[in-house]
């Protein structure tokens, strides 16, 4: 257990944005991808993941893990459905949600959710809940959890004098919160034990900050090999034997969750986007966004102004 302390201690979380919504059609995304983190807390109506089978109960949540492909399912029945892509969820929200401004009826509309989405990391490098390797999940029975997601969303939705600390209060609230009901229940026990070793290992650690203070320039697998002192034909082994991936796989999620980053504060170009996260080709990092995402990069930028719904 004080091994998880040291990891809690070491997290660096950062509050992304929080909604309350209500759902205006049954919808399926059959490829839901992020590189945030997010908890849904269902008011009303129906939500599930995966199969359609792992249904949230009223008062419950669901975290998905940022990094991670998820089949979610939003609105009470089957009938009318439809199914959409990530890029169309992107795109067309509106269509689909409505957001409520409205403080006091937060938590009361029918066929509602409110939802917190942030970022979680160890020593400010490595995407804490992706690392793990954990699939969404349901959290049941924790109505403490619940209001603290509440309050994160009237918090957002107010002027409250403050209102930024506490927020960032809460939000890491939620992702300790989280952390202490996967212990608790005992989920993810294998990946667990397998994936938290190498928050232990400095040499890694070393790799992990290198990349992250030099994600535009050379990370090819040989210097990383000089990083961390160990051969170039070992370092691939060493980085994958120890994560469960290739250090190349990881270099181009960090590169991309950057991107992801300017395109949704910043006004630069595609092309400095690209090359300012290692891409001289600006073709090529097109190519890789949209294989990644599911969505070009251009339409990336449109979230901002979607991010009310």
């Amino acid at each position: 257990m004080e091994d998880y302390n040291k990891i809690i201690e070491s997290l660096g979380v950062k509050f992304i944005k929080a909604r309350n919504i209500k759902i205006l059609q049954s919808i399926k995304v059959s490829n839901h991808y992020d590189v945030e983190n997010y908890i849904f807390l269902l008011h009303d109506g129906e939500l599930s993941f995966g199969d359609e089978t792992k249904k949230v109960e009223k008062g419950d949540m669901l975290f998905v893990p940022g990094g991670k492909l998820a089949t979610l399912y939003f609105g009470s029945g089957t009938n009318g459905r439809k199914t959409i892509n990530n890029e169309e969820y992107i795109s067309n929200r509106e269509k689909y949600f409505e957001g409520n401004i409205d403080i006091p009826s937060v938590g009361k509309l029918p066929e509602s959710f409110s939802y917190v989405s942030f970022e979680s990391k160890v020593f400010d490098s490595i995407n804490f809940f992706a690392s793990l390797d954990i699939p969404p999940f349901i959290i049941k029975d924790n109505p403490g959890l619940a209001r603290i997601i509440k309050e994160v969303v009237v918090e957002s939705m107010s002027n409250f004098p403050g209102k930024n600390r506490v927020i960032k209060i809460k939000t890491e609230q939620i992702v300790v919160e989280a952390i202490r009901y996967i212990l608790k229940e005992g989920l993810f026990v294998e990946q667990l034990a397998t994936n938290s070793t190498y928050f232990k290992d400095p040499r890694l650690i070393d790799i992990f900050t290198y990349i992250k203070e030099q994600l535009g320039g050379d990370l090819s697998n040989k210097v990383l090999a000089n990083v961390a002192n160990v051969s170039e034909d070992y370092v691939g082994q060493y980085f994958k034997m120890l994560t469960g991936i290739n250090p190349q796989d990881y270099i181009e999620y960090q590169r991309m969750e950057m991107a992801v980053n300017l395109l949704r504060t910043s006004k630069k170009s595609i092309r400095e986007i690209g090359q300012e996260v290692g891409y001289k080709d600006t073709a090529y990092f097109c190519r890789r966004f949209k294989m990644m995402f599911g969505i070009p990069a251009g339409k990336m930028r449109r979230r901002d102004s979607l991010m009310n719904v």
